[in-house]
């Protein structure tokens, strides 16, 4: 693996992180467990909120155990910073809603989470923003069709849930900045062991941090990571980044944080007025989760490839999704971009449609159902009923997601014990 930013091994990263304490302080990051932070003079405070010093003001806007995992997933990704927030979800919309308004739009890929195609075409239609939906496969003269003056971004998902299509992120990065525009990329899925977006062109990442970060279903979140690389004083596109916020007394985040200016005015500004926060245990907890991070995506890619050539082998099984296949259609873009694995999510489809495939989740012993992915524990679901039930058939078509699709998601248990479970599921069908 190649060395991060630091000179260090990402392994290492992931156990260390960017904490360092000085004698005799705690060796585990402490928990600040505070909303409130005292000043010794009002001058202080007052350039605090005038955004000339840095420190903390107020925990809705940061804290000091959230900075630190902040911080910690920023040099994992690659970035000059980073932002966490309550959710993916939140993370997904602050990150296009930094730099979008009423009467702009955007473009993202079709294959994403079915949770935010609705919250692109559907809740920030209502902003009066337009989310303009384009297919893997069309060529780019027919995606550049669809950009105008007034759009302002491309989003995709490094590895698509449950869909599991694979973004050519250099693609879709030249594609953007033709158009002067930067990629945003959901990077839940890969997490930076696997896959680091901003190394093939990508401008923003986001995470539901819900997922593999955390790693435990424990605690829910997500976080925008900053790149620092995209020009937002390029084309005057961005005047909410290059020009002054009367908000903090007219500050130009492109003049007074440079490479930072995005994840700053995501902070200072979106942070700020939704209050989306992470909490300081959580970031904590999340934190707990990283440090295993290198270890658990290896195994859950090794047991998922183990487990997916099982299932290319029995009768009951109609097809099998997993990238990290050498029978799959995202093989080449896999290897292109995910060489050390594919995560541990496979997406197959079980004869007999949505009835069958009920009946094989619910004989499943070692495998719960339960609304969720990408645990140490192995669970499976059926998206179209469930986290996809709200597209239509067509967006589901769009999405990749059939009647008969069942969305696995492999642990790290014993490969063996995993397998053995699978196969009486499908001896009950």
């Amino acid at each position: 693996m190649s060395k991060t930013e630091s000179g260090k091994k990402l392994e290492t990263v992931c156990v260390q992180g960017t904490y360092e304490p000085k004698n005799s302080e705690p060796r585990v990051i402490p928990i600040y467990q505070s909303t409130t932070y005292k000043y010794d003079s009002s001058e202080h405070l007052g350039d605090l909120f005038d955004l000339k010093a840095p420190g903390h003001m107020y925990t809705r806007i940061s804290n000091p155990t959230v900075e630190y995992v902040e911080n910690h997933i920023a040099a994992l990704e690659g970035g000059v910073g980073a932002m966490l927030v309550s959710s993916g979800q939140a993370a997904s919309f602050l990150s296009v809603f930094n730099i979008t308004a009423a009467g702009q739009n955007f473009i993202s890929l079709t294959s994403i989470y079915g949770g935010t195609v609705n919250l692109f075409s559907v809740t920030m239609k209502r902003m009066g923003i337009e989310c303009r939906f384009v297919l893997s496969g069309m060529t780019d003269e027919e995606i550049d069709a669809l950009f105008d003056e007034n759009t302002r971004l491309v989003f995709g998902e490094t590895l698509s849930n449950p869909g599991l299509a694979v973004l050519d992120i250099e693609r879709f990065a030249a594609i953007a900045h033709r158009h002067g525009v930067p990629l945003i990329v959901d990077n839940t899925f890969p997490t930076p062991v696997l896959c680091r977006p901003f190394e093939f062109g990508a401008d923003i990442v986001t995470h539901s941090t819900t997922k593999y970060m955390d790693g435990h279903a424990s605690v829910v979140g997500g976080v925008i990571v900053d790149s620092g690389n995209f020009d937002w004083t390029r084309g005057g596109k961005y005047p909410e980044l290059s020009t002054p916020d009367e908000s903090y007394h007219g500050v130009v985040y492109t003049e007074s944080f440079g490479k930072s200016a995005y994840i700053t005015k995501a902070r200072t500004q979106l942070l700020r007025d939704f209050g989306c926060i992470q909490q300081p245990i959580t970031a904590f907890m999340l934190n707990e989760g990283l440090e295993s991070l290198a270890l658990r995506m290896e195994r859950h890619s090794e047991n998922a490839l183990k487990l997916a050539e099982f299932l290319e082998k029995q009768e009951k099984v109609g097809w099998v999704n997993y990238p990290g296949l050498p029978s799959s259609d995202q093989y080449t873009l896999a290897q292109k971009y995910l060489p050390r694995g594919c995560s541990g999510v496979i997406a197959f489809g079980v004869k007999g449609g949505r009835k069958a495939a009920m009946k094989f989740m619910d004989a499943c012993r070692l495998a719960a159902i339960v609304v969720h992915v990408a645990d140490a524990r192995t669970c499976v679901l059926h998206p179209a009923s469930t986290t996809h039930r709200q597209l239509t058939d067509k967006q589901l078509e769009e999405s990749g997601i059939g009647a008969d699709l069942v969305r696995m998601s492999v642990g790290i248990e014993h490969i063996d014990d995993i397998i053995a479970d699978v196969e009486q599921a499908l001896s009950k069908i």
